[in-house]
């Protein structure tokens, strides 16, 4: 009983409150969503949505004691078979999982199902941390960094296979960790300067005129830099690189599916079709704008109440919350989100072994990366690529693995003390 007392006593609460908070908010706006004043119906009926979050949060508690209890060398010790155990349901999802416009998501058995994608994440950031803790392992060396992106690139590929851009997309957000355990930051600088070039790609009408300006920007260059033919042959290589990956953009995306077009260009004009391919991203802004400084009230938001969002109790719930509680609302979930990816920081760099280091911090990737996305979809600052807000969307397979994902961590944090090693 005294071992038992002295693990709860290094639980980190903090986390595991905000978690809650998180859970029991976007719990009572999914109810938001489906609330009909004409059949009210309880936040129990298990027959809507908020009575089968319920269900969830409730085996997700299941799902945390499980995890609380359990040895934390359990997590260390299986987590390449973890890794490969996905990777091998990741490969049989597309042969025998439910298709749904057009993707092939979920598996499992009847009403049972569930998106193998979404728990491969928790998979890959214990893989990761595993192949990573090594002392000897060295981001900064090609042959590790070889290793690092293998295991990461596995499951990307086969996401895309369903095909799922939107959470194949979530597994770059392990950058952040290779970051801190040493990736050169070169990689970050040619990523971005990439991101850079795809947007002005995508946003200036003419390609052309960009192709101009880099060429010029090259000349200048030449110019004003010590003349050698090394140098001229460098830069004149860069600018046709720069140039050939400009015009293959408009290439890759002519060949994406035209659901995922549309959603590009609506990011760049959202006017273009209002009552098209525009509906979810105008009607959405239109719902937090209205909600003003403190919202219309609890069950009060009219874009809400006439399903004018779709899909707003997955990828569009921040707009309820938006609508409902204003920017005072938006704010104080908000602040819990950094809250507890604070929290986060604060338990991965106190961490006695780089496995638990490691994986905190593929923690904080996820989580922060699924938080900046969801929002940026439902104000239009990004394309609506089907990432739900963590603890707050609708749904078992992301409140699940969302779960896992946190308290493994906190399991791990809760034993560091019992834990060998020491951060190198």
């Amino acid at each position: 009983m005294k071992e038992t007392d002295v693990q709860i006593n290094r639980i980190d609460w903090i986390a595991v409150s905000i978690y809650f908070a998180l859970v029991m908010i976007g719990w009572f706006n999914i109810y938001a969503v489906v609330y009909d004043s004409q059949v009210e119906k309880s936040i129990f009926d298990f027959s809507i949505s908020s009575g089968k979050q319920l269900m969830w949060i409730g085996t997700s508690i299941g799902l945390i004691i499980l995890i609380m209890v359990a040895d934390y060398r359990f997590f260390e010790n299986l987590s390449l078979v973890i890794y490969l155990l996905f990777l091998l349901i990741l490969v049989l999802t597309p042969f025998f999982g439910k298709e749904v416009n057009g993707q092939i998501l979920s598996i499992g058995v009847g009403e049972f199902r569930i998106q193998p994608g979404e728990f491969a994440k928790f998979a890959t950031a214990l893989a990761l941390a595993k192949v990573m803790e090594r002392p000897t392992f060295d981001l900064s060396k090609r042959n590790y960094q070889f290793i690092a992106f293998g295991v990461l690139l596995v499951p990307i590929g086969l996401i895309l296979l369903q095909p799922d851009t939107g959470t194949a997309m979530v597994y770059f957000s392990f950058l952040l960790m290779f970051y801190r355990e040493g990736l050169p930051q070169w990689y970050y600088g040619v990523g971005l300067g990439a991101i850079a070039i795809t947007l002005l790609a995508l946003g200036v009408d003419n390609n052309l005129y960009l192709a101009a300006f880099i060429v010029a920007i090259i000349g200048a260059l030449i110019y004003l830099g010590k003349k050698s033919w090394q140098r001229i042959l460098a830069f004149s290589l860069i600018g046709i690189g720069l140039i050939a990956y400009i015009y293959s953009i408009d290439f890759v995306v002519s060949k994406l599916p035209a659901h995922q077009q549309n959603r590009v260009m609506v990011l760049f004009n959202p006017e273009i079709d209002p009552l098209g391919v525009g509906w979810n991203v105008t009607q959405s802004k239109i719902a937090i704008g209205s909600g003003g400084l403190f919202g219309k009230g609890y069950l009060e938001g009219t874009q809400t109440k006439f399903d004018f969002v779709p899909e707003q109790d997955t990828d569009f719930i921040f707009c309820t919350l938006g609508e409902e509680f204003g920017w005072f609302g938006s704010l104080v979930v908000i602040g819990l989100f950094a809250g507890l990816l604070y929290r986060l920081v604060i338990m991965a760099e106190r961490q006695k072994t780089r496995f638990s280091r490691i994986y905190g911090y593929g923690v904080i990737s996820i989580l922060l990366f699924h938080f900046m996305i969801n929002i940026s979809m439902t104000i239009g600052l990004f394309p609506v690529v089907g990432i739900p807000l963590p603890f707050f969307s609708y749904g078992g397979s992301s409140l699940w693995s969302f779960t896992i994902l946190l308290f493994i961590f906190i399991k791990l944090d809760s034993s560091r003390a019992s834990q060998l090693g020491r951060i190198n």
